[in-house]
């Protein structure tokens, strides 16, 4: 029996953009077959096991024709596996699903076509132009820039297009840009007509510009506008100055690259990615559980502990999953003063139903010892730290010289993570990366062994962005100095101190 091939649109690129039901598919597809996308990030939905298979077409360039496509995909359909058809945007606007659906259908495989938002609703609209409004437009004419060369002649009515009131969205067609603009003209269209540009579309790297029909190529040529690009011709491009809210965000263009561990770099990338930056994922470190005894016998223990200090949210995780397995709940923290190192971490506690007793104000160890020796005396207390096996000794050397007895719990380690250091140094020298952002002492050691500090310093308009100061003192050792630090040490604070900083 075959399976089924899913074609899936991806969007224009931003990550928000992509369906819940195209999500969905792609994590569950055998088969992952994709072009030339806009955000490559969607790949990361897939399972680990499934075959994926580039076969992008940009321009001229072609991985593979449409034809050997097609064949693949009825090929893998008929070996039983379920095929994902990953195209930009919208398969059926302009990209070539229709066809692929009768050629499916040809060879008896059945297929789902999933609509994906196109560019040419999406950039306009990210540019500040909607494509209807009811002083301007009360209707749209989606246009393909580049025709099939083996039509001979242009099978596009000019004239018609050129007399109408309608919006007129060319994709595609920046190569036949001073084609497309005297054919509108000789058709009788008003040389002062508005018209735009938009230069990859809800992505980070989005520019537009608006300008006259008959100005357009040439402007176009000046500031440097290439494919892909969508052409927008109409009234509504007026709008453009007043709604261009997506280019008016604090962040919006700015490289920023994120190195934690990408299990808990979802956060910062996503507020960043909210404010307008384009997120460089470089994780260089990852987050691998240590043997669960010693904590298992830990959580076995508990009545005879008084306190419970959690240092981080892995801490918090896979505490509770040796609570879990042991068959308890939070009930067996009833005795327990719990002590969480800053917000996150108190937070992964309220998530299972647990309100931090202490969390101090400076989330660092030293603020721990603060606030606990505000309490009285720890002679004789017992404490209990589930944290990494490499941690500053500050935390448990303290409480030891107050009286109290300290259990250290290794469950986790942060070990360096593979990244590709030759597209960061790339981007790094080209003067394509404003900030790099350190989440703890780790991402910048197992940085600096990837990208070597003497990179960094012959580009001092690279931004280091520091959590706090343990951090900041690691850039130091290297002689790099942290331009940027947040007042307190937290990931929102650190996205603020961001926006401010760009945003002065």
């Amino acid at each position: 029996m075959s399976g089924t091939v899913y074609l899936l649109g991806a969007g224009p690129g931003d990550p928000g953009l992509l369906t819940l039901k195209a999500r969905d598919i792609l994590a569950s597809c055998d088969v992952i077959v994709y072009d030339a996308l806009a955000n490559s990030g969607f790949l990361a939905y897939a399972r680990k096991d499934a075959e994926k298979i580039y076969v992008g077409k940009i321009a001229d360039k072609h991985a593979l024709p449409q034809k050997e496509i097609n064949a693949l995909l009825v090929a893998k359909a008929l070996e039983g596996k379920s095929v994902a058809r990953l195209k930009g945007g919208d398969p059926y606007i302009f990209g070539r699903g229709g066809e692929e659906a009768q050629e499916l259908l040809a060879a008896g495989v059945q297929f789902v076509e999933v609509p994906g938002i196109s560019s040419t609703i999406s950039a306009p609209a990210y540019a500040g132009i909607p494509l209807t409004h009811r002083d301007f437009a009360s209707s749209v004419t989606i246009v393909t820039g580049h025709e099939n060369p083996d039509k001979g002649e242009s099978a596009l009515n000019w004239p018609a297009l050129a007399r109408s009131a309608s919006t007129l969205v060319f994709v595609m067609g920046m190569k036949n840009l001073p084609t497309i603009v005297r054919n509108l003209l000789d058709a009788g269209m008003d040389p002062a007509t508005p018209a735009a540009l938009v230069y990859r579309g809800t992505t980070p790297r989005q520019r537009s510009l608006v300008s006259t029909l008959a100005e357009l190529p040439e402007e176009a040529k000046r500031q440097q506008f290439t494919n892909p690009s969508v052409i927008v011709v109409g009234s509504v491009c007026r709008l453009h100055d007043e709604l261009n809210w997506f280019e008016k965000r604090p962040l919006f263009g700015r490289s920023i690259v994120v190195t934690r561990a990408r299990e808990q770099a979802s956060g910062l990338a996503q507020s960043l990615q909210e404010l307008g930056a384009e997120v460089v994922q470089f994780p260089v470190i990852r987050i691998d559980p240590l043997p669960q005894e010693p904590l298992d016998r830990a959580v076995a223990e508990l009545p005879d502990y008084s306190y419970v200090v959690f240092t981080s949210v892995n801490g918090v995780r896979l505490f509770w999953q040796s609570l879990r397995n042991a068959g308890k709940d939070a009930r067996a923290l009833a005795g327990c003063r719990l002590v969480a190192i800053g917000p996150a971490t108190a937070e992964a506690l309220e998530s299972h139903g647990l309100f931090a007793d202490i969390v101090p104000d400076k989330y660092v160890a030293e603020g721990v010892i603060a606030a606990l020796k505000k309490l009285g005396s720890l002679e004789g207390v017992r404490f209990l730290l589930p944290r990494a096996e490499k941690a500053r000794e500050i935390l448990p050397d303290a409480l030891r010289e107050a009286g109290a007895l300290v259990d250290v719990v290794p469950c986790y380690r942060t070990v360096p993570e593979e990244a590709p250091a030759a597209e960061i140094l790339e981007r790094i020298r080209s003067g394509d990366v404003d900030c790099v952002t350190f989440g703890s002492s780790s991402t910048v050691e197992n940085f600096l062994s990837l990208v070597p500090a003497e990179v960094l310093k012959e580009h001092p308009d690279v931004l280091l962005a520091a959590i706090g100061p343990v951090t900041a003192k690691t850039l130091e050792k290297h002689g790099l100095r942290a331009g940027l630090q947040p007042e307190n040490y937290t990931i929102p604070d650190l996205v603020r101190a961001l926006t401010a900083h760009y945003g002065a």
